[in-house]
C-alpha cells in the first residue's frame, strides 16, 4: 500500500496541450465585450462607494469635533459661543441636548 502511493505521488503528470480543443477558438473562451464592460461598471461602482463612505466618515469626524468645541465653550462658560454652528437657537431648556429619536444619548455618553 505504502508503495503504491509513493509510486504515484512520484509519478509525473502528463503536461497539458498548449492548443485548444478542436472546434473552440481564442473569442468564445475569452470574457470577450460584456466581460470588460461588467468587470468596469463594478470597477467604478466600488470606487464610487469608497468616495461616498469617506465622504460620510468625514462628515461625521467633523460634526464630533464641532460638538466637542461646542461643549468645551459650554463648560468654559464663554457666551456666545455656545451657539450651534449652523445660527439656530439654544433649545428652551437653556441648551441641555436630549437624546435623539434614534436613541443617540449625544457626545457626552461615549
Amino acid at each position: 500500500m505504502h508503495s503504491l502511493l509513493i509510486a504515484l505521488a512520484t509519478t509525473p503528470a502528463p503536461t497539458p496541450t498548449p492548443s485548444l480543443r478542436p472546434g473552440l477558438s481564442e473569442d468564445q473562451v475569452s470574457p470577450g465585450l460584456l466581460g470588460f464592460l461588467l468587470t468596469a461598471f463594478i470597477v467604478v461602482l466600488t470606487a464610487l462607494l469608497i468616495v461616498d463612505m469617506v465622504r460620510r466618515i468625514r462628515r461625521v469626524r467633523y460634526r464630533a469635533q464641532v460638538e466637542a468645541e461646542r461643549a468645551d465653550a459650554e463648560d468654559a462658560g464663554t457666551p456666545g459661543a455656545a451657539l450651534p454652528a449652523d445660527g439656530s437657537a439654544l433649545p428652551a431648556d437653556g441648551g441641555v441636548s436630549r437624546p435623539e429619536v434614534n436613541g443617540d444619548a449625544g457626545p457626552g455618553s461615549r
